[in-house]
């Protein structure tokens, strides 16, 4: 298990974390994602504390609280130590059915932190993240509100999640007019089947030094394998009762047919395939994944050791690519010279 630097800060996290939005059930879309009780979710944190992984991410949304509840008790059972493990949570959506009881207000920032502290059973979160654009409250408010949680000491680093690229640097030069804790993460959707956010998001988390933390890196399960043009999964699966996150099929099943060549090949499976291609990607910190079973999880644990090759890359690469779109194509065309000037000087330096 490789550990990666967080964003701009000292911490080093896994490469892969364990995401437990499995854990708890409850009703709607809850129990479609999975209904680990506690003795289920326990094995998958101790299994996954053994292999290396020293981050935990959750939410206080992930069926009603049952979530963090459930995380907070399993490192208590295991008697993990706190040094052992970062554990991640996020505030956004709604826990209640008041009408403050949800975005990204001031008002929800404090009671949410104190309801996830008492739920974790932990005296801080090592970070806190927003967990979705609120357009009515000011960034501001957002930013100043985060600051204070981490002046007080209830919060170490702070993040965000399903984010555009122009509200993340919005919000890092409020944070920088003002001497407040920045944002040090996005937490994105990214996979072989969806690479949208390599337009705008990663190269803004190049430039401004953000760490990327994966969700749903298996597409909502449509590239574990079970899944193709000619197989739609068993009954009761992930992507037959919870048809998410939004795909395109065809390209979908276009980058399945390559992946299943290539997993073959090296005798590994195609959801392996898949998170090593995100483990080769520089911009991501730590892939995001969560299990029902043991078994899935040490699937999982297993894609660390996959190694892809430049043309196993360039296939991937090829198969997957974004089709252009403007502004894209117009700055490719015309910052073709200045980059070729560009590398033209690096060359001779390094002679």
């Amino acid at each position: 298990m490789r550990y990666n630097q967080l964003g701009r800060t000292g911490l080093f996290v896994s490469e892969l974390c364990l995401g437990t939005m499995t854990f708890g059930g409850g009703e709607g879309i809850w129990r479609q994602i999975g209904d680990l009780q506690q003795a289920d979710a326990e094995r998958l944190v101790g299994r996954a504390i053994d292999a290396g992984i020293n981050f935990i991410d959750t939410a206080d949304v992930y069926s009603q609280g049952l979530s963090e509840q459930i995380t907070g008790l399993a490192l208590k059972n295991l008697r993990v130590p706190r040094d052992r493990v970062v554990v991640a949570t996020k505030v956004f959506g709604a826990t209640a059915e008041s009408a403050n009881t949800r975005g990204a207000s001031r008002y929800h920032i404090m009671d949410g932190i104190k309801a996830s502290l008492k739920h974790l059973q932990l005296d801080h979160i090592d970070l806190y993240q927003i967990h979705g654009f609120d357009p009515a409250t000011p960034i501001e408010e957002t930013v100043r509100a985060l600051d204070t949680l981490v002046q007080h000491g209830h919060v170490r680093y702070v993040g965000v999640s399903n984010w555009a690229a122009w509200q993340i640097v919005k919000a890092l030069g409020i944070a920088e007019r003002h001497g407040l804790a920045r944002f040090e993460t996005l937490q994105a959707y990214y996979t072989l089947a969806g690479r949208d956010l390599e337009r705008e998001l990663v190269p803004m988390l190049n430039s401004e030094g953000l760490g990327l933390m994966v969700w749903s890196p298996l597409a909502g399960g449509l590239l574990s394998g079970k899944y193709g043009r000619e197989q739609q999964g068993e009954s009761g699966s992930r992507r037959t009762t919870f048809d998410f996150p939004p795909v395109n099929r065809e390209r979908a099943y276009d980058c399945i047919d390559v992946m299943r060549g290539i997993a073959e090949a090296k005798g590994v499976s195609v959801a392996q395939i898949a998170l090593s291609w995100l483990l080769h990607q520089r911009a991501v910190t730590t892939v995001i994944v969560g299990a029902k079973k043991v078994e899935q999880l040490d699937d999982n644990i297993a894609a660390t050791k996959v190694e892809l090759s430049a043309d196993d890359l360039a296939k991937l690469d090829a198969v997957s690519v974004l089709p252009s779109e403007y502004p894209g194509w117009m700055l490719e065309r015309q910052c073709e010279p200045r980059r070729n000037q560009l590398e033209q000087s690096r060359n001779r330096s390094v002679k």
